[in-house]
């Protein structure tokens, strides 16, 4: 008795699960790629001169507290009687 089974293979399951893994990340691959063309991230405008402001703003500030930061080092090491 030959009995063979007369299905096309398309016809089995296994089949497509097999396919089913690679045509996911394909799929996603596409996705992803679609997202990243369609939405680009946007560009901080002029980081460089913010940084440098910021640069400014903290150096004024350390100016200010300088008279503080130089009681404190005298407290801390007072000056030896002549």
């Amino acid at each position: 008795m030959n009995t063979q089974d007369k299905k096309r293979w398309w016809q089995y399951g296994h089949v497509w699960l097999i396919i089913s893994g690679p045509l996911v990340v394909v799929i996603a691959s596409f996705t992803t790629l679609y997202l990243a063309i369609s939405r680009p991230d946007p560009v901080i405008d002029d980081y460089y001169r913010k940084g440098m402001e910021i640069n400014k703003t903290l150096d004024a500030q350390s100016k200010s507290l300088e008279p503080a930061v130089q009681a404190r080092n005298n407290a801390a090491a007072p000056v030896a009687a002549p």
